[in-house]
């Protein structure tokens, strides 16, 4: 039976979060449920098969993801794992700017993402950049009464295992590379409820195997840049006065 491990995140850099305090009282149309927000930087689902599949490991990472009630930020920069490559670290993302921040009130919730000069590495590939981003941003605003908003941008090029790639809002793109792999990337997705709000600005599906030589197998899902909200409850108005007994 193949042995699982499960890898362990090590920030590199060190973590800068504070939770800062709440706005004051809100308008009178809103209630105590100051709604939710969140955000994260880089969230990976991948499965990794070293020397034919003899050790399996998931590989499941979060870099820089915070949730509010209470308001929130994060910027480590760097995200590396032990125990996937040979027992030495090993760097799954690199970037100069990489902000989560997730901001709540009795007004409104808000999550954002920064994304810049980015680089996810997988192992098995450790000359070749799964995904290269010069700049991304994801966000949500979800304000009491209002309809929520969400909006995820690349402002720039996007590479994938070394080509580099032209990507339309809302549509699949397929990156091929061969004796390497192939990636499916999603741009710009977007979605809203009367309530809720969610951005993700890039959306990975991998299947790397490196001229198939059973070293490193990896599969799975790799998400940049994902922010997400969920609006204040909008209190009802409260009921008229009743009108007194006309005079007589």
């Amino acid at each position: 039976m193949p042995a699982r491990r499960t890898a362990a995140v090590l920030a590199a850099v060190a973590l800068t979060a504070g939770p800062a305090a709440l706005a004051g009282a809100g308008p009178a149309h809103a209630t105590g449920d100051h709604g939710r927000a969140g955000a994260v930087v880089l969230r990976t689902g991948l499965d990794v098969s070293l020397l034919g599949k003899a050790v399996d490991v998931p590989l499941t990472v979060s870099l820089n993801e915070v949730q509010a009630p209470r308001s929130a930020e994060r910027t480590t920069l760097t995200a590396k794992l032990d125990g996937v490559q040979d027992g030495r670290p090993f760097t799954v993302l690199g970037a100069q700017v990489a902000k989560a921040s997730a901001d709540v009130s009795a007004e409104r919730a808000v999550g954002s993402v920064h994304l810049a000069h980015a680089k996810v590495h997988l192992p098995g590939l450790p000359l070749l950049s799964l995904v290269e981003v010069e700049q991304v941003t994801a966000k949500a605003v979800c304000a009491a009464g209002e309809k929520p908003v969400a909006s995820a941008n690349p402002l720039g090029a996007v590479t994938v295992l070394g080509k580099r790639t032209t990507v339309t809002s809302g549509g699949v793109t397929e990156v091929k590379v061969p004796g390497v792999g192939e990636v499916r990337l999603s741009l710009s997705e977007t979605r809203t409820t009367s309530r809720t709000a969610a951005a993700t600005a890039l959306s990975l599906k991998v299947s790397v195997d490196p001229l198939k030589l059973g070293v490193a197998r990896v599969e799975g899902t790799v998400t940049l840049a994902e922010a997400t909200c969920s609006a204040p409850v909008v209190a009802a108005a409260a009921p008229a006065d009743p009108a007194g007994p006309a005079p007589e």
